[in-house]
């Protein structure tokens, strides 16, 4: 799924991305907005991993939609 097709289903998206990184707030996800670079920067903050895993894990994610 690309990045125009995330920013356009992003509410129905928010729910799935909760589940997989519920440390995530509503607050993170409203202020991502479709922004899948800040959600790979939250993830990385959020869970403490190097930026490169954070990547690799939106990467995986967005593949699975």
């Amino acid at each position: 799924m690309n990045n125009d097709r995330i920013q356009g289903n992003w509410k129905q998206l928010t729910g799935k991305i909760k589940a997989k990184w519920g440390d995530l707030t509503d607050d993170d996800l409203t202020q991502a907005e479709g922004n899948t670079e800040y959600l790979v920067g939250k993830v990385q903050e959020r869970y403490g991993i190097a930026r490169d895993e954070a990547q690799r894990q939106v990467n995986e994610f967005e593949r699975t939609l």
